[in-house]
């Protein structure tokens, strides 16, 4: 479970650390796009108050947040205690992977009122709409990996 928690601490911390900088002190939150690598890579401040790609941010009923922050802490409590089965450094980092994300974007949604989204990768003629944020990747790679190799992840006997 130490393993599960430090991992959760340091997603979680790079994750608030990247959009402090980003929407802070570059001033994104302003400023709106800036352009790092383009087209591969660029920032584009996008608030999402609604949950994936957006989905529900229309409804703009504060009790929305609420229920969201809600959810993602009892997700989160429901992940650390299924996670508890397993044990490895990998098994950690996908499980703190899903966690510190979920924890992230509870922040945000906290300080905020939604989730500061800022990452926006486009190539090859293709321009991406959304942006994303440092959690949204961890928590997806945290799925990911443990759809695909949960069998395969050390369990406690």
């Amino acid at each position: 479970m130490r393993r599960i928690l430090a991992m959760s601490l340091g997603i979680f911390a790079l994750d608030q650390i990247t959009k402090y900088f980003v929407v802070e002190m570059l001033d994104l939150k302003t400023r709106l796009a800036i352009d790092v690598l383009p087209p591969l890579i660029n920032f584009r401040m996008a608030w999402n108050e609604g949950i994936n790609f957006g989905l529900m941010s229309g409804l703009q009923v504060d009790a929305m947040r609420w229920i969201l922050i809600a959810v993602s802490v009892v997700i989160s409590g429901w992940v650390l205690w299924w996670g508890r089965n397993f044990t490895g450094w990998f098994a950690a980092f996908l499980i703190g992977c899903i966690v510190g994300g979920a924890l992230g974007n509870s922040v945000d949604r906290y300080i905020y009122g939604a989730v500061a989204d800022f990452l926006n990768m486009s190539c090859c003629g293709f321009r991406n709409p959304f942006s994303f944020n440092v959690a949204d990747i961890a928590i997806f790679i945290g799925a990911f990996g443990l759809v695909l190799f949960s069998e395969r992840l050390n369990r406690r006997a």
